[in-house]
């Protein structure tokens, strides 16, 4: 079996600040997580192979997406690393695997309990509806995948972002790690007890991937995004493509999931620049 595993950081065991997860801070916990962070990914890793995935590609996923400690992860593994990805999260998914996890995802933007919640880019993005549904980043990604014939099999974070996507995709395995408490406390599972229960599940979903499907929406795909200011609005309206459907919403439609896909990663880094 031939896995893809997208790594975020924000879902993982213990973490509920951003200084946690954020390299550009002067911050010893990013040092600590990014370590726990990694734990997690080999956790997944290693359960996978115990299930029969004899490849893995692991796709660093978070922040500037390049996080985890490489010397720590087994041997054999390969692992995108770095930013400006035209796929980003799930950049390289559409060759030929069998299978994807999700290790460390977070919830939505607009999430009432959901540590560090947001999708994609919080100072841009404040709202992202595919086809009508509300979206996460776990449902965006997984779109693409379904595009590759791709079925998600893994995800873990936090209880409002497991269940999220297993209430759009109710075959996923989940491993909640923690209840958020808001969005900046959770009661959590310690880093060692997490591990173990992504190692079991990954395992067991890596053996039973046949009831697995891909996620797929209905062509034609129309996203609609609401952005957090009116200049951004105006700004990503510039692609072409975008129209603009009010003060801070645009919207963009296309029968190629894929290059629906690539329109959202350049609305959001436009956005920012606004």
């Amino acid at each position: 079996m031939k896995l893809y595993i997208s790594g975020d950081m924000e879902g993982v065991a213990g973490i509920c600040a951003w200084e946690q997860v954020d390299a550009r801070t002067p911050h010893r916990d990013f040092e600590i997580f990014r370590r726990y962070y990694t734990r997690e990914i080999v956790s997944a890793i290693e359960g996978a192979r115990a299930g029969g995935a004899d490849e893995v590609l692991v796709n660093d996923s978070h922040g500037a997406m390049r996080n985890l400690l490489l010397d720590e992860l087994p041997a054999g593994v390969r692992v995108i690393f770095g930013n400006r990805k035209p796929l980003s999260m799930v950049q390289d998914a559409g060759n030929g695997f069998d299978g994807a996890f999700f290790i460390g995802y977070h919830g939505a933007a607009g999430d009432a309990d959901a540590v560090l919640c947001h999708t994609y880019t919080p100072s841009v993005v404040y709202e992202v509806r595919i086809n009508d549904l509300r979206c996460s980043e776990a449902t965006i990604n997984a779109g693409l995948l379904g595009h590759y014939g791709v079925p998600l099999l893994v995800v873990t974070g936090d209880r409002t972002t497991v269940e999220g996507v297993q209430e759009q995709m109710p075959w996923v395995r989940g491993v909640i790690v923690k209840d958020s408490i808001g969005n900046f406390a959770a009661a959590s599972m310690l880093p060692d007890a997490a591990r173990r229960a992504i190692r079991s599940v990954a395992e067991r979903a890596v053996r039973e991937a046949g009831g697995a499907k891909p996620f797929r929406f209905d062509p034609p795909f129309a996203l609609e995004v609401q952005l957090v200011t009116t200049a951004q609005a105006h700004l990503v309206a510039t692609i072409p493509g975008f129209e603009r459907t009010g003060a801070r919403g645009v919207r963009f439609v296309h029968d190629d999931y894929a290059v629906l896909f690539k329109a959202f990663v350049a609305a959001w880094r436009l956005g920012a620049m606004a």
